[in-house]
């Protein structure tokens, strides 16, 4: 048996050895190979994956009328598609693509409230998300409308 005085010391050097700071490490990001290729779509191309990932998440979408590459959120990249419905309302898409090659679907209206980045579009694809329209600037400038359905 563990006399007192030893017990008290013991238990004082764990303490203080909880209280140590951790060694700093670098984190590892894995970017799947689908990641990597939605950068390379133009705007009609990216607006069809768009659409297809907010559809398989239960969803629905006309039509991406606009959309592009927010950031990266941890492991993710997040996606922004505008779809436009029958009555010509819009709703703003928050997709995150993972480097297992799946998808997460968040209305962007609720994404700053589930402690997620705002969908801020900073680079969009080259061309139209709608065929026979004219290409939009591609600077960046426009920023999705928090509108809903």
């Amino acid at each position: 048996m563990i006399s007192r005085p030893i017990a008290i010391m013991l238990g004082c050097a764990m303490i203080t050895a909880c209280n140590e700071p951790a060694q700093k490490t670098k984190p590892i990001r894995v970017v799947s190979a689908e990641q990597q290729r939605l950068h390379q779509l133009d705007a009609y191309n990216l607006g069809i994956g768009l659409k297809r990932a907010i559809y398989d998440a239960g969803y629905n979408c006309r039509r991406v009328t606009d959309g592009g590459y927010v950031g990266t959120w941890k492991n993710l990249d997040q996606w922004v598609a505008r779809c436009e419905y029958e009555n010509g309302a819009t709703r703003d898409w928050a997709v995150f693509a993972g480097p297992d090659g799946g998808a997460q679907v968040r209305e962007c209206k609720d994404v700053v409230k589930s402690g997620l980045p705002p969908c801020d579009i900073k680079k969009r694809p080259a061309g139209s998300f709608v065929i026979g329209e004219d290409a939009p600037a591609g600077d960046g400038a426009r920023q999705p409308k928090q509108s809903g359905a």
